[in-house]
């Protein structure tokens, strides 16, 4: 017994002598160099933390769908399938490398050849032509963590586990997105319907004010005919708004989660315009604020832990495999104590021989893996810091472009008025009024898209500097 346990005692010593062996190098973040302050000038606050979505978009009937789509949008019950499974993945990893107890019972019986040395004795010393074997064995299994694979193991779990839930906060913040940029789209289709319609009461009038004169033998046909012409083009748009407006219809509602069905929306868009306030701080806050970002930098952290793995692959293993329980050729003294107890310990080295090539492959494997990760973390901060300007730059252009199309829409329908007045008064031509009518239906419709772009721009925006799929 004592020679057992003075074995124990020089096991333990050397698993804690080479314990501190750790062949994975710590994670450090890779130089990022980031500019100081965006391209576009902003203005800097001390905030950096993620905007909630509910603050951002507070339209009644457009909160009801981001509510809406964030419970039965497809994609995200996908991707919390997965966060399950990750779970369970990282629950399994942090009892990595714990010692594994097994149970084994059983009895058998052995019918000897009677040509056999253990057939003659079986038969001369217990006087049966057969031989028992009553067992029930308890074996512990222990893999001597020598090079800190544990730790590695569950640092890889980990990472990977917090970089799902990273991609299922940006997917979530990506579906917020796109269920308001439709719902916006949908409204500027509204709006371009009504424009057409405007536009051919508009024409209608012109129309019957011709015809009146070309009865009277005022004008020629030629007017007339212009006139229903331009009259056509306004009425053409309709059945194309209204075929669009249902396509989107259908798209926002399985965006939704549901099947194609009227959407309930306000009744012009300047009712559901957001409220233009940013958490902008510097780039660097997007290290913090972007989830794919996030998600990207663990991912370098799993490779990296990845890469320890492989390099400790390559390096011998210990494990202690100590054996106890009970032994008999008969069942009547199976459980006689203490003379039926067996006890068995055994040390194990295992050491790569022959593979040592094939590991060192999987190990150069890995780096090149980890600095893969390590190029598209950077490339995902780039495409972040990318993404706010180019919305910062969409959002100002809109602004600036529609303080000029609303001008030029003061132009037009007083121009429209003038014509009209004019031509009544013979001082114009119908071409003049066909031609002022026609240029206010494309200003008209250049407006919306305007509006409907600063609208995107400022959805963009909010989901690139993080957005805030929580409350």
């Amino acid at each position: 017994m004592k020679i057992t346990k003075s074995y124990i005692l020089l096991i333990a010593g050397l698993a804690l002598t080479v314990s501190s062996c750790d062949v994975g190098k710590k994670y450090s973040r890779a130089a990022l160099n980031l500019p100081q302050e965006f391209r576009e000038p902003v203005a800097l606050t001390a905030d950096t933390v993620q905007l909630p979505w509910r603050t951002f978009f507070k339209e009644p009937q457009l909160v009801q769908l981001i509510e809406k789509a964030l419970v039965q949008n497809n994609d995200i019950n996908i991707a919390l399938k997965s966060m399950e499974q990750l779970d369970l993945a990282y629950r399994q990893a942090k009892q990595s490398l714990l010692p594994t107890l097994d149970l084994n019972a059983g009895a058998n019986r052995t019918w000897p050849s009677k040509n056999s040395l253990n057939g003659s004795l079986t038969e001369q010393f217990i006087g049966t032509p057969y031989m028992d074997d009553y067992s029930a064995m308890l074996r512990l299994s222990w893999e001597i963590d020598i090079w800190g694979k544990a730790k590695m193991q569950k640092t890889e779990a980990k990472a990977n586990y917090f970089a799902q839930k990273e991609n299922l906060s940006a997917l979530r913040t990506r579906i917020i997105t796109q269920v308001a940029q439709a719902y916006y789209s949908l409204m500027s289709l509204d709006e371009q319907l009504r424009i057409a319609q405007q536009n051919i009461a508009l024409s209608d009038s012109t129309l019957t004010m011709m015809r009146l004169q070309f009865n009277a033998g005022q004008i020629n046909s030629l007017a007339v005919e212009q006139a229903a012409a331009q009259q056509k083009t306004a009425e053409l748009l309709v059945p194309l708004a209204v075929q669009n407006i249902r396509i989107q219809e259908n798209a926002l509602s399985i965006l939704c989660g549901s099947y194609p069905d009227s959407i309930s929306r306000a009744a012009n868009m300047l009712e559901a315009i957001p409220e233009d306030h940013f958490a902008y701080g510097v780039p660097a806050a997007l290290l913090s604020r972007r989830p794919d970002v996030k998600a990207a930098e663990l991912a370098v952290i799993s490779a990296n832990a990845r890469t320890g793995l492989a390099n400790a692959a390559r390096y011998p293993s210990f494990s202690l495999s100590p054996q106890v329980g009970v032994n008999s050729y008969k069942f009547n003294t199976w459980f006689d104590l203490p003379g039926s107890i067996t006890k068995t310990l055994a040390v194990n080295l295992t050491q790569p021989l022959f593979n040592k090539r094939a590991l060192r492959t999987a190990y150069e494997t890995a780096v090149l893996e980890q600095e893969k990760a390590t190029i598209q973390f950077r490339q995902s901060v780039m495409t972040a810091v990318g993404e706010v300007s180019d919305a910062l730059a969409r959002s100002k252009g809109a602004t600036d472009r529609n303080v000029l199309v609303q001008q030029k829409s003061a132009s037009l329908n007083k121009a429209i008025s003038d014509a009209i007045k004019l031509y009544r008064a013979g001082m114009a031509t119908y071409l003049e009024v066909i031609t002022a009518q026609n240029n206010k239906l494309q200003n008209d419709l250049e407006a919306i898209s305007i509006r409907l772009e600063k609208l995107h721009a400022m959805t963009e925006l909010y989901r690139a500097l993080g957005g805030g799929s929580e409350e």
